[in-house]
C-alpha cells in the first residue's frame, strides 16, 4: 500500500514520460548485440560518438569521450523507450552487482517462455543468477520469474505473469 503522505501531495504537471535507460558498457557494441540477439531489441540510429565541453560540463568528467547507441526496446514500436549503451574512452571497472544491492538493480523483460529466454541468455553469454520461482503476489496474480546477468554482470529480470 502506497502511504497517503505519498499520494496527497500536489503533483507538478511535467507531461512527462519514460525515455531511457542507460548502461556503461566496456565494450558496447558487444553489448548491445547481446540485447538485440536475445531480447529482439533493434538498434536506433545514430550511433553516438559524444566528446567537447558540454561532454564534460555534463558528466563533471575532464575531455570525457564516449560513444554508444540506443536500441529500442521489444514492444513499444519505433518511438518506444531504450535502452542507452555507453562506453567511455576511460571507464571505471564494474566492482561487481548484487541484487540487494541500493541504486538501480535490474531491467525486466516480459517473456512468453521464461525457461526458453534464460537458456537463450546463457547461450549469448549471460548466466544465470538465482532459481526460476513461481508466485502469486496477492492483487497482482500469478508470476513466474527468474534473475540473471548479461555478459558485463548488469541484472536481468525475466519474467511471466499468468
Amino acid at each position: 500500500m502506497i502511504p497517503p503522505s505519498i499520494t496527497a501531495k500536489r503533483r507538478i504537471p511535467l507531461n512527462a514520460r519514460f525515455a531511457h535507460t542507460n548502461i556503461i558498457s566496456s565494450d558496447w557494441r558487444s553489448l548491445a548485440g547481446f540485447y538485440c540477439k536475445v531480447f529482439g531489441c533493434v538498434m536506433r540510429p545514430p550511433e553516438r560518438d559524444l566528446s567537447g565541453e558540454w561532454v564534460d560540463e555534463l558528466t563533471g568528467l575532464s575531455r570525457a569521450h564516449l560513444r554508444g547507441a540506443h536500441i529500442l526496446l521489444p514492444g513499444y514500436g519505433d518511438k518506444g523507450p531504450t535502452l542507452e549503451i555507453f562506453q567511455y574512452d576511460d571507464s571505471e571497472p564494474n566492482k561487481g552487482k548484487n541484487i540487494n544491492r541500493e541504486g538501480f538493480s535490474h531491467i525486466a523483460f516480459a517473456v512468453d517462455d521464461v525457461d526458453a529466454a534464460l537458456e537463450s541468455l546463457i547461450a549469448n553469454g549471460g548466466s544465470s543468477l538465482g532459481k526460476t520461482v513461481q508466485a502469486r503476489i496477492e492483487g497482482a496474480g500469478s508470476i513466474q520469474l527468474v534473475y540473471a546477468k548479461d555478459p558485463e554482470g548488469n541484472i536481468i529480470e525475466l519474467q511471466k505473469w499468468g
